[in-house]
């Protein structure tokens, strides 16, 4: 996978956690600096390791799946991005308004915007060197991190505002990925 695919990957997995972070922002009252690292932590720390879990499962059943590794990736990212569209045309409203950086607060949100990142490790990324993968979940967890941090900033400033353009964002950058995946395998690009 190129640096820039790796990029728009990371960009597209983090907008879920920065629409999650947006809103976190909202419900803080004054915010600090403390409170952008926690949750970009959180965040950051579980969109990276899902993605690892996700390689060692799929890197053991490669042998089996190469021949269609490329309609795998598209449809798993389509499923993620479709998913993050439908979400952001959704007209229910399960905004995050507790204002809570408890454990059990964080740990579920970190689980719930990152279970997308665990089908990302399955495919693409396990039809990677294993030797890549440090660099990617590193990318993919920094990237989260600071787009997390800088969403609770704008959720205190903005409001939720930017919380669907984000899901937008996230979802077209994913499906558009598989498409390139799908038509660099195919040969057309």
């Amino acid at each position: 996978m190129a640096l820039t695919e790796l990029l728009l990957l990371a960009i597209g997995l983090s907008m879920d956690a920065f629409a999650v972070s947006i809103c976190k922002g909202l419900a803080i009252k004054k915010i600090r600096i403390k409170d952008c690292c926690i949750v970009g932590l959180w965040f950051g720390s579980f969109q990276a390791l899902m993605p690892t879990i996700g390689y060692f499962l799929g890197s053991k059943f490669s042998k089996y799946i190469n021949e269609y590794d490329h309609w795998i990736a598209l449809v798993l990212l389509s499923i993620i991005g479709i998913n993050m569209l439908r979400e952001a045309f959704s007209k229910n409203e399960d905004e995050v308004t507790d204002n809570s950086l408890s454990f059990k607060t964080m740990f579920v949100m970190a689980i719930a915007t990152s279970i997308d990142a665990l089908a990302v490790g399955v495919a693409p990324l396990s039809f990677e060197p294993l030797n890549k993968l440090a660099f990617s979940v590193a990318s993919i967890g920094i990237i989260t991190f600071l787009m997390s941090a800088a969403g609770v900033k704008i959720g205190n400033r903005f409001g939720c505002k930017y919380k669907s353009k984000a899901e937008i964002t996230g979802g077209v950058i994913l499906i558009l990925l598989g498409i390139k995946i799908l038509l660099e395998h195919l040969g057309v690009l």
